[in-house]
C-alpha cells in the first residue's frame, strides 16, 4: 500500500526529531563525562594551584622577616663597636626598613630612641613567643601613627657580653611592597592576621574585591556566615598547631575555598579565601575540558542550526544584530560628545574664573608699577603705591597657595600629620587673628567654649586651623559693619571614651546666601555674587579646600543660611584623645623687633634676582650677605670660612650642582666644630607641609617660605641664633 503524502511529511519530521534527539543525546553523554572528570580534576587541582600561590606569598614574607633580623643583627654589631651605642641610635636616619629603632643598656630599664623620646618595653608583648632567626617577635599592634607594626628585639654584645637589647620597629605596610598584585586575576581575598591576637594587621593591595575591612578573625566569620562548629575547631586546632587548614565554605552565596597559611611558625597566618569560580579558570586540563565540552556544543548547535535554520534566517539574524551595533555604537558616540562638551564647559569655566582671579590682582601691580615709575619723585604716592602693590600680590599668593592646595587634595597627595595638641591653643590661635579683623569693621566677636572633657587631643593641628581660619574669616568678609559673629566649641556626646565628639559653628548675621548658591558652595570657584557681596576679594577656593580636608579627617560639615538673616556653618569632628599633654614647647611670642646690624650671612641661592633682592633687604637692616650660586659652592665657601665668620646660612632648595637638602647634610657632616652649630634656615618656594618637613629632616633649623617676609625672617634668624649660642 502506498504512503499519502502527509503520512510521507509526518514520517520525514518523525525521523528528523529522533535523529535530535539522538544527537543531543550522543553530545548530552559526552558533556557529562567531560563534566564529571573537570570535577574530579579541579578538586585536586584547586588545593595545588591554591597551595603553592600560598606558599610564594609565605615565602616572601619569610623572607623579608629573615632579612630584617639579620640587618637588625648587623646593626647590633655596629653599636656594640660604637664608643657611644645610646648617641649612636639618636644619630641613626629612619629608612623605609625600620620605622624606629632604640636600645635600652643592660641593667637599665628604660632607653633612646632614633625618634628623640625615651624607650621602655612597656606596651610590647614578646609572651607568644614568635622568633626570626632566634630573636623574638613581639605581637602586632598600632604604633603612634596608627600602623599596624611589631618589634624584633636581638642583643647587643661586646666581647662576648651583653650589654643592651636592640629594638626596631617594623611596620607592616613595608611587608604590602614585596607581594605580588594578587592572585587568581586578583579574585582571591587575603588577610595578614597576627597569631596571638587574632587581629588582621593588614589587606594587601590587589587582594580582591571586599565589601568591608574586617578587623579580626570573628568579625571575618561574622562578615562570610562561618558558624559551622566542625570549621571553627578546625580552625582553633590550626592556630593553636600553627599548621595549614584548607576547607570549603559558600561566602555570601558563592562557593569558595577557604584557608588559614601558617607564616613563620604561626606567628602570622594568611587568611582568605578563592572563590572556585576563578580556580576553575587556572590549570591546562581545565582549559582543554572546558575546550572538548564548547567545542561538543559547537557542534551540536552548527547541525541544529543546518537542520532547522535556513539561510535567509541567519542573514535576518545578522542584519538585526548589525543594526543593534550601530545603534549602540551611535548611543555611545552621543555620550562620548555629551561628556566631551561638559568637559570643555568646566575647563573653560576654570580658565575664565583663573583668568579673573589672577588677572585682577595682576592689573593692579602692573598698573600701581606704571605709577610708581610715574611719580617717583613724589613719596607719598610712592607708599601708598607701593601698599597697594603689595596687598594685590599677597591675593595673588593666596589664590596660588589655595590651587595648589586644591590640586594636592584632589590628587590624593595630602596626608594628615596627627600630632598631640591643645585644643584651647588652636582656639585661641584664631582667636588672636581673627579678633583684630573683627574690630577693623566694628564687628562683635563671640568666642563659646562648652561641654569640652579633654583638652589635649591627637590630631593634624596646622588643618584644624586652617579650617577655623577659612570659616571665621568668611565670617568677617560677608558681615557688615557693627554685625555679629559667633565662634563656638561645643563638646557632643562622646561614641568611644577614646575619641573626643566636637562640634564646631561658626554663625554670622550677614549677607546671607541663597537657595540656589547653597547647592555650589562647595564647588572650586564659586562665590556668591551680588550688588552687596561682590566687592569681596577672594578666590572662590576656601570652602572647597575646607570640605575636602574635614572629609579628609573622617569628619561632615553643614550649611544653613537665608539672604540678609545670615550663615551658620557646622563642623562635626571625632579626635583621638591623648594621654598626655604634648611633650613640645611652644615658642613664645617675641614681639620686640630683631636687630640684624652687624650680621653676615651665606645665602646658597642661583637666581640672580632672587639674590639682589635678598642682598638689598638685608643691607636695608645693616647685615651683610655673600652669595654662592649652587650648594656645593656654599660647602665649600663654608668649609673656606674662619669660625663666626658667619652668623648664618640661608638656604634655597631647588639649584644645580647641589640642592639646599645634600648641601645642608654636607655642612653638618664637615669636620669643624662650628659644623653643627650654626644656624641654616631654608628659605625657598616650596612652601608646603612636606617641604618643610624635609628640610628639617635634612638637617635645617627652619623653614621660611618664598616670596619673603623679612619680619618673618628676622624673627627665625633671632629665635634660632640665640639658641645655637647657648
Amino acid at each position: 500500500m502506498k504512503e499519502t503524502p502527509n503520512r510521507q511529511k509526518k514520517r520525514r519530521e518523525f525521523f528528523l526529531l529522533f535523529s535530535i534527539i539522538l544527537i543531543f543525546s550522543f553530545f548530552g553523554t559526552i558533556i557529562f563525562s567531560v563534566s564529571q572528570k573537570i570535577t574530579r580534576e579541579m578538586s585536586s587541582s584547586a588545593i595545588q594551584n591554591l597551595s603553592e600561590s600560598l606558599d610564594l606569598i609565605e615565602s616572601t614574607i619569610e623572607a623579608i622577616l629573615r632579612s630584617e633580623a639579620e640587618f637588625q643583627t648587623l646593626i647590633a654589631q655596629e653599636i656594640a663597636r660604637a664608643e657611644d651605642p645610646e648617641d649612636y641610635i639618636r644619630t641613626y636616619e629612619r629608612n623605609q626598613t625600620m620605622a624606629k629603632i632604640s636600645l635600652i643598656l643592660s641593667g637599665k630599664t628604660e632607653g633612646v630612641s632614633n625618634t628623640g623620646e625615651r624607650f621602655t618595653e612597656e606596651g610590647l608583648d614578646f609572651s607568644a613567643g614568635g622568633t626570626v632567626v632566634g630573636l623574638p617577635v613581639s605581637q602586632s599592634y598600632l604604633n603612634y601613627m596608627g600602623t599596624w607594626s611589631y618589634t624584633i628585639k636581638c642583643p647587643v654584645e661586646r666581647d662576648d657580653e651583653v650589654i643592651g637589647t636592640l629594638y626596631a620597629e617594623y611596620v607592616y605596610d613595608a611587608i604590602d611592597q614585596s607581594l605580588p598584585e594578587g592572585f587568581y586575576n586578583k579574585q582571591a581575598s587575603l588577610y595578614i592576621m597576627d597569631a596571638e591576637s587574632q587581629r588582621f594587621v593588614l589587606k594587601p593591595k590587589g587582594m580582591g574585591q571586599r565589601n568591608a575591612g574586617h578587623l579580626n578573625l570573628t568579625d571575618f566569620y561574622r562578615a562570610n556566615n562561618i558558624q559551622d562548629p566542625a570549621i571553627r575547631s578546625e580552625v582553633k586546632d590550626c592556630l593553636s598547631s600553627g599548621r595549614n587548614a584548607l576547607f570549603y565554605h559558600n561566602i555570601r552565596d558563592v562557593q569558595a575555598l577557604n584557608y588559614m597559611w601558617a607564616v613563620n611558625n604561626g606567628t602570622i597566618f594568611l587568611v582568605g579565601y578563592v572563590p572556585v569560580e576563578a580556580i576553575q579558570q587556572e590549570g591546562r586540563t581545565v582549559n582543554q575540558n572546558i575546550a572538548i565540552v564548547v567545542a561538543s556544543l559547537l557542534a551540536a548547535f552548527f547541525l541544529c542550526i543546518a537542520l532547522y535554520y535556513l539561510n535567509w534566517r541567519q542573514q535576518e539574524k545578522l542584519r538585526k544584530e548589525r543594526e543593534a551595533e550601530r545603534k549602540l555604537h551611535s548611543q555611545q558616540l552621543a555620550q562620548a560628545l555629551q561628556a566631551a562638551q561638559i568637559a570643555s564647559e568646566s575647563k573653560t569655566m576654570f580658565l575664565s574664573n583663573m583668568s579673573h582671579d589672577i588677572r585682577t590682582p595682576m592689573n593692579a601691580v602692573l598698573g600701581f608699577t606704571t605709577l610708581l615709575d610715574k611719580d617717583a619723585d613724589n613719596p607719598a604716592k610712592v607708599r601708598e603705591y607701593t601698599r597697594k602693590i603689595m596687598a594685590s600680590g599677597q591675593h595673588l599668593l593666596g589664590l596660588i597657595n589655595d590651587v595648589l592646595d586644591v590640586s594636592k587634595i584632589e590628587s590624593g597627595k595630602v596626608v594628615l600629620n596627627f600630632e598631640k595638641f591643645s585644643l584651647n591653643d588652636v582656639v585661641s590661635s584664631a582667636d588672636a587673628i581673627i579678633q583684630p579683623m573683627a574690630k577693623a569693621k566694628g564687628q562683635a566677636f563671640h568666642l563659646e567654649m562648652a561641654g569640652i572633657r579633654h583638652e589635649y587631643l591627637v590630631g593634624d593641628e596646622t588643618r584644624i586651623n586652617q579650617i577655623l581660619i577659612n570659616l571665621l574669616s568668611n565670617a568677617v568678609k560677608y558681615t557688615p559693619e557693627g554685625g555679629n559673629i559667633w565662634f563656638r566649641i561645643l563638646g557632643l556626646k562622646q561614641r568611644s571614651n577614646q575619641y573626643e565628639h566636637i562640634r564646631i559653628e561658626v554663625e554670622d548675621d550677614g549677607y546671607g546666601m541663597t537657595p540656589e548658591y547653597l547647592e555650589t558652595i562647595f564647588d572650586a570657584f564659586t562665590r556668591a555674587e551680588n550688588s552687596t557681596t561682590n566687592k569681596v576679594q577672594g578666590t572662590g577656593l576656601g570652602m572647597a579646600i575646607t570640605k575636602s580636608i574635614v572629609e579628609l579627617m573622617g569628619g561632615t560639615i553643614e550649611v544653613f543660611s537665608e539672604v540678609d538673616r545670615g550663615s551658620l556653618f557646622r563642623v562635626d569632628l571625632e579626635l583621638r584623645v591623648a594621654e598626655e599633654a604634648p611633650d613640645r614647647p611652644r615658642q613664645p611670642q617675641q614681639e620686640e623687633s630683631t636687630d640684624l646690624t652687624g650680621m653676615n650671612f651665606l645665602a646658597a641661592e642661583d637666581n640672580e634676582i632672587n639674590a639682589e633682592i635678598l642682598t638689598e633687604l638685608l643691607e636695608m637692616e645693616g647685615a651683610s650677605c655673600e652669595i654662592a650660586q649652587n650648594g656645593r659652592l656654599a660647602v665649600e665657601r663654608f668649609q673656606r670660612s674662619s669660625p663666626g665668620e658667619f652668623d648664618a646660612i640661608l638656604m634655597d632648595v631647588q639649584m644645580p650642582v647641589m640642592n639646599g637638602h645634600e648641601a645642608a647634610r654636607a655642612i653638618r657632616a664637615l669636620n669643624r666644630e662650628d659644623a653643627g652649630r650654626i644656624p641654616i634656615i631654608a628659605m625657598t618656594a616650596n612652601a608646603f607641609a612636606e617641604d618643610e618637613k624635609a628640610a628639617l629632616d635634612a638637617g635645617m633649623d627652619a623653614h621660611v617660605p618664598k616670596p619673603l617676609n623679612m619680619d618673618l625672617l628676622k624673627k627665625v634668624i633671632k629665635q634660632h641664633s640665640g639658641r645655637k649660642e647657648k
